[in-house]
């Protein structure tokens, strides 16, 4: 699922759609607005064999993640989401960059232009920081069992 305003969706698509060749899987699109749709999408999704939600980068889905995450969840949907908020929600797992350690970042960025740099003039900065949250309550009420291994590299289990 992806939401359909973020300007990086044809990449976030098309990695993918090549990560789900690779890996000899089926990629579905799901492209949702408002939680009624989110729900109706999800329930009928969920009785393809063997799926899983991946939910991409997005302010939808950050708006109308408890309606994501209560559907995935009513039906036992396996999912991994972008933000750790998805996680203190009740999501199953996140992987993405560490918000804080992009913020903190910025506040030099904001230093430095007030001390009269052009921001046109500062480089780009990407994340460097990524973070894995798995929640193992959720894991236990969809009947999963997180390999010993994913837990180990993990940034932060919630129990």
């Amino acid at each position: 699922m992806i939401a359909r305003e973020n300007p990086l969706r044809a990449d976030y698509v098309q990695a993918a759609t090549e990560a789900a060749q690779r890996n000899m899987m089926e990629l579905a699109g799901l492209e949702l607005v408002g939680d009624a749709q989110i729900g109706a999408a999800i329930d009928s999704f969920a009785s393809s064999p063997n799926a899983a939600l991946l939910i991409l980068p997005g302010a939808s889905n950050r708006v109308h993640r408890t309606a994501i995450i209560s559907a995935a969840t009513r039906n036992r949907l396996p999912a991994i989401y972008p933000y750790r908020q998805h996680i203190a929600s009740g999501g199953l797992m996140a992987y993405g960059f560490d918000g804080a350690d992009l913020l903190r970042g910025t506040a030099g960025y904001v230093d430095r232009v007030l001390r009269g740099e052009k921001p046109a003039d500062l480089p780009i900065q990407l994340p460097t920081r990524y973070e894995l949250v798995i929640n193992l309550k959720t894991a236990k009420a969809l009947g999963l069992t997180v390999p010993q291994s994913l837990l180990a590299r993990a940034d932060e289990v919630i129990e």
